[in-house]
Formats: structure tokens, C-alpha cells, sequence
């Protein structure tokens, strides 16, 4: 293993980049774990999103073969990993979440994948449980035809199918590498999702594009449920750009042909926030719901120009659909 330090001109076969916003906790763990992968020449890059704990410090004093890039702001995941995609020198690059940890040949197996696997514009991970080892956060993510995402296997044992390589919708924004040429002709993350179904929307995108996305039972990771971004701003996010994910991406015949069951899905989210109404998280819930609601029609534009470059049909997106 060698991680290439960051006044080294070589170009890494990969370049890892982890968002960071006060994570100290787990984040010294997660860099001794990419320490010890089997993956020989590659980066990390740990984007601060204006951290007031001693993240840089520690970086500086512990890691230092770690790129530091502090921002003035808190970016947000999406702008903390744009802001790392730019700065990566690999054409892969892999998304990490800062709390997990990752078995000694996760890179490895991640990044081979994407170099054997030339459709795929993504590879994502395994995903377990830190705390229950032996069950599944994700195979990879799924898109559902009533317009709500999940990920594929969650709660789940790991065993068939899940032990096997699989075409997937999406992956897990927490684990998965990107092909840079896939990047750019999709772009990078919507900056204005802020945090959460910014990697379902990215997802979208490189499916409509023609590309595929790959889960790669051998890359594996383990997660902290949570740690760096759950609670009552998760949930405003998730009932939020749940709808912006769907007005951006689905193709119009589709939305029109499961309208009906994406809006009795939205129905069910706004009843069941309204009986947990005393709970912060409903509320935000339930705010951040009708913020999607009211501003659906932004993305009107969007989604036609999205259609009008597609390389794949209406048939091919209702298969890949759950």
C-alpha cells in the first residue's frame, strides 16, 4: 500500500475524497483503515466543511500523506465532494463516507472493478453495519416506480443475492468510486441538495447518460449509522430532495404512467409526519415535504433538457425501476 503525499506530481490510480464537518470521532479511524488497504498508489483527500473540532490538527499532526482542503463554509456533502472531485488527480475517484472504516482490499476490489467493467460509470460497495457485522446498510441503491429511493439489502443478512456482483440503479454516496470521464459529461453533484438523494440523483443521471452502475460484493465497508448527518436536518433534506430528485430525472411518460402511486407514497410520508408531530424529525420531515411540493416545478426545464441528450429509452429505465 502507499498513499501518494500530497507534493507527489505522480498520478494515483485512484483518489479517495471524504467530506469532514466536525468528525474527528470517526474520521481517525477511517484513515487508519485506508492505512492498510492492498490498493498500491493512491490519494486521499479529506475536504473540511469549516470543522470547528480539531480535524485539520489532527490531520496535520497524524496524516500527513493525507491532501487537507479546508473550506470557508460548510459546504454540505455535495460541495465538500465537488469540491474534491475537482482537486482529485485520479480518473477514479472514490466517495467515502468519514465515518466508516473499510476492509484492507475494499479499494482494491472497487477499482478493479471499474477498470474490467468499461460500461460501468459507477462501482459501489458493500456496505455492513459497524455495530451488527454481519448485516447489510447496502448492496447498492434501488429506485422505486412510486418515486421513492432505498438501498438495496438494507437490514438484511449478507447472503444471496447479495454475495454476488449485480447491476444496480444507483450507489451509496457513503462508498462508491466514479468514472471521471462519466463525470464529465453528467457533471458533478447538484450543490443546492446540500446533503442527502444528491447520489440517487447522480445516479439518475448516469443511467439516463447510457452508463451503468456496478455493486461490488468484495468492496467492503463498515458504517456508523449516522454519525456525521442524521436527526431533524437529515429529515427535512430527505422529504425535501426525495421530490427534486423525482421532478429532475423521471422521464414524463413515466411519471404520468405511476403518478398516482408516487403521490399516495407522498401522502403516506405527510400523514405519518403529521402523527409524529411532536417529533422534531416528523416536523422537519413534513417541512421539508411540502418545500418539495412547492418548488416541483423548478425543475420543469431541467428534466426536458435532461431528456432532450438521453441515450436510453422509457423501456430501459421502467426495467431498471423497482
Amino acid at each position: 500500500m502507499t498513499i501518494l503525499p500530497p507534493d507527489n506530481p505522480a498520478q494515483p490510480r485512484a483518489s479517495v475524497v471524504i467530506p469532514n464537518w466536525n468528525g474527528l470521532r470517526y474520521l481517525r479511524p477511517c484513515l487508519e483503515s485506508l492505512r492498510a488497504q492492498t490498493l498500491t498508489d493512491f490519494e486521499v483527500i479529506v475536504v473540511d466543511n469549516a470543522s470547528s473540532d480539531d480535524s485539520l490538527g489532527v490531520l496535520e499532526r497524524e496524516f500527513p500523506e493525507v491532501r487537507r482542503l479546508p473550506l470557508k463554509v460548510n459546504g454540505g456533502y455535495t460541495g465538500g465532494c465537488n469540491a474534491g472531485i475537482r482537486a482529485a488527480r485520479a480518473e477514479t475517484v472514490v466517495l467515502l463516507n468519514n465515518d466508516t472504516e473499510a476492509e484492507p482490499g475494499w479499494l482494491e476490489a472497487l477499482v478493479s472493478a471499474m477498470g474490467t467493467h468499461h460500461e460501468a460509470g459507477i462501482t459501489t460497495s458493500r456496505i455492513m453495519l459497524y455495530s451488527k457485522r454481519d448485516t447489510l446498510n447496502a448492496a447498492g441503491d434501488c429506485y422505486n416506480k412510486n418515486g421513492l429511493p432505498d438501498s438495496r439489502g438494507v437490514w438484511q443478512l449478507y447472503q444471496a443475492p447479495y454475495d454476488q456482483p449485480a447491476y444496480v440503479f444507483s450507489g451509496s454516496g457513503g462508498a462508491m468510486a466514479l468514472r471521471r470521464s462519466m463525470l464529465d459529461e453528467i457533471g458533478l453533484f447538484d450543490e443546492s441538495f446540500f446533503m442527502w438523494c444528491e447520489d440517487v440523483d447522480l445516479g439518475w443521471r448516469c443511467q439516463l447518460a447510457g452508463w451503468k452502475c456496478l455493486y461490488v460484493p468484495d468492496a467492503v465497508i463498515y458504517h456508523h449509522l449516522s454519525a456525521s448527518g442524521g436527526g431533524t436536518l437529515a429529515s427535512y433534506y430527505v422529504g425535501r430532495n426525495t421530490l427534486w430528485v423525482l421532478a429532475r430525472n423521471m422521464p414524463p411518460a413515466i411519471y404520468q404512467k405511476h403518478r398516482r402511486a408516487i403521490w399516495e407514497a407522498q401522502a403516506r410520508i405527510l400523514v405519518q409526519a403529521l402523527h409524529g408531530w411532536r417529533g422534531k424529525a416528523s416536523r422537519a420531515r413534513l417541512r421539508g415535504v411540502l418545500a418539495g411540493i412547492r418548488s416541483f416545478g423548478r425543475w420543469k426545464q431541467h428534466n426536458k433538457a435532461l431528456m432532450q441528450c438521453r441515450k436510453v429509452d422509457d423501456d430501459y429505465i421502467e426495467s431498471i425501476l423497482s
